[in-house]
C-alpha cells in the first residue's frame, strides 16, 4: 500500500485508522492517542498514490465513485478522525510544499468578476428549488442556524438567527435595506414583516430568485419587499440598513476591497451593515481541493486579518463583532438527517454518486466547526463610530421585543 502507508503512519495520532487495502490485506494506523475509530477500504490500487499527493481532494472523489468505503463505522467516523488528525497532515513535507502552491493560486482560484460569480452561484445554488426544500426549513434559511438552546428545532432556530440579526441592524419603520444575497427571501420577509421595513435583496441565483419573488408575493409583501437577479456590484441607490448573510464566503479575498467599497458607497453616513460569514480562527489559508471543484467553486472562508485591512482601507468602522462557534456544526447535523431522511427521492432526482457527494460535504463541514478551526462572525460595520448604540445591552432587549411582535403577528 506504499506511499499511502508511510503517510497514513505519521498522520494518524489521536484515535485508530484499521485499512483493508485492494489486495485485501488490513493495515492498522494511529492508536499513539485515544480518540475516534475508523474502518477504510479501498478497491483501487491507483488510491496509494492518489491518496498520498493530495488526500483532500481524492478521499472524497473517491468516496463519490465507490472505490473508497468505510464498513461497519461509516464515513462520519471517518471524518471525525481526519478532522482531528488534520494539523499532522499539514505537517507533512509534500502538503506543505502543495499548500504553498494552492496559495500561491489563491487569488486565481478565488476570482469573481461580474459574470463568472454568477456561473460559480449556479453551480451549487441553481441545482433545484425542490432538492432544498427536502432538507432546509421551511423558510429555506441556507446558512448557519442559532441555537439558544440545543433541543430547539431547526425553524426556530433560523428564527433566533432572524430575530439576532434584526436587533443588530437597528432597524427603524420604513428604512430602505439591502440584503446582498438575498437566497429565498426568507431573512428580507422577516424584517418586514417585524420591523415594517422596505427591503430590497438581490441574488445571482435564478432558481432562488424565482421562488423568492413566488414566496413573498403569496404572503403579501410584494409591496415592502423585492428582488432583483442582479450583482451588488451594479448597485447605486443608498440604504439606510445593509445585511448580508452567507454570501461573503463567494466574494473571493481578492476582491475585498471592492466589497467593503460598494458597503461604504451604498450606505449614509448613519448607516449600519451587518455581516454574517464563515470565517476562521486559524491564519490564512486555501478552500479544499474537493470543496472547491465539486461544491463550491470560488468559494472561500477568510481569516479574520484577512478582512480587517478591507475595512480600514475603506474607512469603514467595526462596531461589533460576535462568533457564532457550534451553531454551525448543529446547524450542518440537522441538515444532514433530513437529508438522509429523504436519500431515496434525492437519488431519483439525480444519481447516488450526487447523494455521496452530499453526504461527504455536509458531514465534512459539520466537523470542520465541531473539531475543526471553522466559525462564524457577526460584523457589524457603519462610517461612524456611533451609528449603532454604544452599551451592547441593546441587542437584548430589542429581540425581547421583536419575539413579543413574532407572536402578535403569527411569525
Amino acid at each position: 500500500m506504499f506511499p499511502l502507508s508511510k503517510m497514513l503512519d505519521s498522520f494518524v495520532k489521536v484515535g485508530t485508522l484499521t485499512v483493508v487495502d485492494a489486495e485485501g490485506k488490513t493495515h492498522v494506523f494511529g492508536g499513539v492517542k485515544p480518540g475516534p475509530t475508523a474502518n477504510m477500504k479501498l478497491t483501487d490500487p491507483s488510491l496509494y498514490r492518489k491518496l498520498f499527493f493530495n488526500p483532500e481532494l481524492h478521499a472524497g472523489e473517491a468516496y463519490m465513485d465507490g472505490r473508497l468505503t468505510f464498513p461497519d463505522t461509516g464515513l462520519r467516523a471517518f471524518l471525525t478522525l481526519f478532522s482531528v488528525n488534520r494539523l499532522s497532515l499539514g505537517n507533512q513535507p509534500l502538503q506543505r510544499v502543495l499548500r504553498s502552491v494552492s496559495r500561491g493560486l489563491k487569488r486565481f482560484q478565488q476570482a469573481n468578476p461580474i459574470g463568472k460569480a454568477q456561473k460559480n452561484v449556479a453551480h451549487h445554488y441553481d441545482l433545484g428549488n425542490a432538492f432544498y426544500e427536502l432538507f432546509l426549513d421551511k423558510e429555506l434559511f441556507y446558512s448557519c442556524a442559532y441555537f439558544r438552546d440545543e433541543n430547539e428545532t431547526l425553524e426556530a432556530a433560523q428564527i433566533n438567527k432572524c430575530r439576532l440579526i434584526a436587533a443588530k441592524l437597528c432597524l427603524k419603520p420604513g428604512m430602505k435595506v439591502l440584503d446582498i444575497g438575498s437566497g429565498w427571501g426568507g431573512l428580507a420577509r422577516y424584517l418586514a414583516r417585524v420591523a415594517d421595513v422596505e427591503v430590497t435583496g438581490v441574488t445571482l441565483s435564478k432558481e432562488q430568485y424565482a421562488l423568492a419573488v413566488e414566496r413573498t408575493k403569496a404572503a403579501g409583501l410584494e409591496g415592502r419587499v423585492k428582488f432583483a437577479l442582479q450583482d451588488y456590484r451594479q448597485l447605486t441607490t443608498k440604504f439606510d440598513r445593509i445585511v448580508s448573510v452567507g454570501m461573503f464566503e463567494h466574494v473571493g479575498v481578492g476582491h475585498y476591497g471592492e466589497f467593503f467599497a460598494k458597503v461604504n458607497e451604498l450606505m449614509p453616513d448613519d448607516g449600519v451593515m451587518l455581516l454574517h460569514s464563515i470565517g476562521k480562527m486559524s491564519p490564512p489559508g486555501t478552500a479544499s481541493p474537493w470543496l472547491r471543484k465539486y461544491i463550491f467553486p470560488g468559494a472561500y472562508s477568510p481569516a479574520l486579518s484577512e478582512v480587517f485591512p478591507a475595512t480600514e482601507n475603506n474607512s469603514l468602522w467595526v462596531t461589533d463583532l460576535e462568533f457564532l462557534r457550534v451553531h454551525y456544526a448543529t446547524t450542518l447535523r440537522h441538515w444532514h438527517q433530513r437529508f438522509e431522511a429523504n436519500r431515496a427521492r434525492i437519488a431519483e432526482m439525480y444519481d447516488e454518486r450526487f447523494c455521496r457527494m452530499w453526504e461527504f460535504y455536509l458531514i465534512s463541514a459539520e466537523m470542520m466547526f465541531r473539531t475543526g478551526s471553522q466559525e462564524v462572525f457577526h460584523m457589524q460595520l457603519s462610517r461612524k463610530r456611533d451609528a449603532a448604540p454604544i452599551v451592547r445591552d441593546y441587542a437584548v432587549d430589542v429581540q425581547r421585543e421583536y419575539e413579543r411582535i413574532e407572536r402578535e403577528r403569527g411569525i
